[in-house]
């Protein structure tokens, strides 16, 4: 397939005379200024959510990226608030990914991805937050990625840097899909208005979630301490960002990153990477339930069970923290 070199930014074309004097201006190349690149090409409405930058052809289905991770953002910081949360990796492999389908390879806007696998690793040590956002370099490597019928498919693997050492690595496998077709594969389902989606109920504490705020808690409580209800605010600026049939894959991430922290809240647990399979779609109508248990103390299994099929499996790996009081009781809420 012929690649194109993409340009970082478009050439900035000078202003329309105004009267003032400006032939001294223009004589003067004019910089290339950063921006981010189109939000549609990332499925964000916001552009404070896109964290590219900009992109270059290196090599055969390789690509050189740029993106800036914002310093304080409402939702991607550690409970503590000195770190980027290692699942904002997460987020910015499957920008990429979305980004370089769109704008490399052909793949219109309209089509949906179905997102089978996605993982990443970080170093805790990089994800300090500074004085200002963290800029970043990366890069991209496309593996089988391709049309088979009115289907494109691919697996990707990104390496994201950051003040030139290597901050996390991601991949993920995908499969975008025209609209028909999507329709087909969610029936009733995809039918706007005909699901209503369960109340929310009572999240566990913030804290035993990994969590800052309760309104970024995705968990309510069951009789069981290693199970929970799947339960976020679907009016979260950032877990709901755009309109969606479904509970987004990067939701189900983030319940097995909670439950992850939640299995043994008073020992801090802090994940650092995270492995996720996908197997089918979490609807908003029914009850999916989050079960986790150690493999190892440093290794939690996290599962997600809808009407008696498992929906994902999760493997989060990380650290504990020094053991720290928790604020309220473990188990808040009414109980299912």
């Amino acid at each position: 397939m012929t690649m194109l070199t993409i340009r970082k930014n478009p050439p900035i074309r000078p202003l329309e005379p105004t009267g003032a004097p400006w032939t001294r201006c223009n004589e003067v190349p004019a910089p290339q200024l950063t921006t981010t690149v189109p939000r549609e090409y990332v499925h964000r409405s916001s552009l404070a959510e896109v964290f590219l930058t900009g992109c270059d052809l290196i090599g055969a289905d390789t690509f050189s990226l740029t993106g800036q991770w914002p310093r304080a953002h409402t939702f991607f910081t550690s409970a503590d608030g000195t770190r980027h949360d290692p699942v904002q990796a997460g987020e910015t492999v499957r920008q990429v990914g979305l980004y370089l389908c769109h704008a490399v390879y052909g793949v219109p806007l309209g089509h949906n991805v179905l997102l089978w696998s996605l993982d990443f690793a970080s170093d805790p040590d990089q994800l300090r937050i500074g004085r200002g956002p963290s800029e970043l370099a990366m890069i991209a490597t496309c593996t089988d990625f391709g049309w088979q019928g009115n289907r494109f498919s691919g697996f990707l693997q990104v390496d994201i840097h950051r003040a030139g050492r290597l901050a996390a690595t991601g991949t993920a496998r995908f499969t975008c899909v025209a609209p028909a077709t999507y329709r087909r594969l969610r029936g009733d389902r995809g039918r706007t208005g005909l699901a209503r989606p369960l109340e929310r109920r009572t999240p566990i504490p913030a804290a035993s979630a990994g969590r800052m705020l309760p309104f970024d808690v995705v968990l309510a409580p069951t009789e069981d301490a290693d199970r929970w209800l799947l339960s976020p605010d679907l009016d979260h600026p950032i877990l709901f960002e755009h309109a969606n049939d479904h509970h987004p894959g990067m939701v189900l991430v983030e319940a097995a990153r909670q439950a992850a922290c939640g299995l043994r809240p008073q020992d801090g647990f802090v994940p650092s990477a995270m492995s996720t399979e996908f197997e089918h779609y979490a609807e908003l109508d029914t009850p999916c339930w989050i079960e986790a248990s150690p493999r190892t103390p440093t290794v939690i299994d996290v599962t997600g069970h809808q009407e008696g099929r498992t929906i994902f499996r999760s493997t989060v790996t990380g650290s504990a923290a020094a053991p720290r009081p928790l604020a309220g009781s473990a188990v808040a809420g009414s109980v299912l």
